[in-house]
């Protein structure tokens, strides 16, 4: 089987204007070489307001990064103030689109069955998803991440076929360390990876859940990307904080 290309992308959240996303980018492409962007794939995730303006920089100094959405709806339009459709991503020459992020699930409400037509629908219009699955504190410290993990894979996955299914990105995001400063050990995310893998092998079959590239995301920093980037499951990185400085952010991509 090939190797798994390392794939590590910068969600940045509810930061940054337009302008301040340009100079950013900028900036981070005078920190990377063209030897970074051939080992790791890297992708910037800005918010919706600044993906035009991202977009045509990266296309206008044909910079090899690849273009992420942090959200998306599952219908293509409709009456859904406030929403952001596929096509909309699609013609934005959006590669990538952040799935089920914790904070979705939990500040606003998302539940399995929504996840999966986000996903299902990211499929459906070309562009790969980064589907986030991860325990709260709580259930980790009820012995519960194994059902909760396995659970989300699967009802993620209903209705997707496997040639569909081989190009997902996954990002196993313990939800107890994002933002905390907290982080899982590489072995506790490396048997969760393993899992991850473990389902889709269940699911589909072992090859596919060998060739899918399962990042780790949570309280990711300079100081502790080697660690986990060692792990053979772990195939990159789902950047928050860290991300919204260039400096710090490259360093996570030069972690060797």
């Amino acid at each position: 089987m090939a190797e798994r290309r390392p794939i590590i992308a910068a969600n940045w959240k509810m930061h940054k204007t337009h302008l301040e996303a340009i100079q950013a980018v900028q900036k981070l492409s005078y920190l990377l070489d063209q030897s970074d962007a051939d080992r790791v794939e890297v992708v910037i995730c800005p918010p919706f307001t600044a993906l035009r303006s991202v977009q045509t920089l990266i296309d206008s100094d044909k910079l090899p990064y690849g273009l992420g959405a942090q959200d998306v709806h599952p219908e293509e339009q409709g009456a859904f103030t406030g929403a952001v459709s596929p096509l909309m991503l699609q013609a934005l020459r959006v590669t990538y689109v952040i799935v089920g992020h914790s904070e979705r699930r939990q500040l606003f409400g998302e539940d399995d069955a929504l996840v999966n037509g986000k996903l299902r629908s990211v499929f459906a219009h070309g562009m790969t998803p980064i589907l986030c699955v991860g325990e709260t504190l709580e259930e980790r410290d009820a012995g519960g991440t194994e059902s909760t993990v396995t659970q989300q894979v699967r009802r993620a996955f209903d209705g997707v076929d496997a040639a569909t299914a081989r190009s997902v990105v996954i990002a196993y995001e313990p939800v107890w360390a994002i933002g905390t400063g907290r982080t899982a050990e590489p072995g506790d995310a490396g048997r969760v990876v393993e899992l991850i893998r473990g389902t889709l092998a269940s699911k589909y079959d072992d090859a596919l859940a060998r060739g899918i590239r399962v990042q780790y995301g949570g309280s990711v920093k300079p100081g502790n990307i080697r660690e986990f980037m060692a792990h053979p499951e772990i195939d990159g990185a789902l950047v928050g904080g860290a991300s919204l400085d260039p400096e710090e952010f490259a360093l996570i991509v030069k972690y060797r």
